[in-house]
């Protein structure tokens, strides 16, 4: 047995629903655009990089280890010449 739900009723339900619809929408809308904004700023930005000029990097090794992030990748590198025990080694 259906519960009568009168016509008003279901108008107003209708009505509300194509409300949170629209909404809905507008937020789907403003979320790509939003998307869409920021990837291109984010390009934008790293396309101010200059990775065409020639650079030379001094590093410190005493630690034992150097690294550099640059152009062409990670540079991984031992400093041998600061170490008594490498230099002991080289010397045999």
């Amino acid at each position: 047995m259906k519960p009568d739900v009168p016509y008003i009723v279901h108008e107003g339900a209708l009505a509300r629903e194509e409300r949170n619809i629209k909404r809905l929408f507008i937020a789907l809308v403003v979320c790509i655009i939003m998307l869409f904004a920021s990837n291109a700023v984010w390009l934008f930005c790293w396309t101010q990089y200059d990775y065409s000029s020639e650079q030379t990097v001094t590093v410190d090794g005493k630690q034992g280890t150097a690294t550099y992030i640059g152009n062409d990748g990670v540079i991984y590198g031992q400093d041998k010449s600061d170490h008594e025990e490498t230099q002991g080694q080289e010397e045999r």
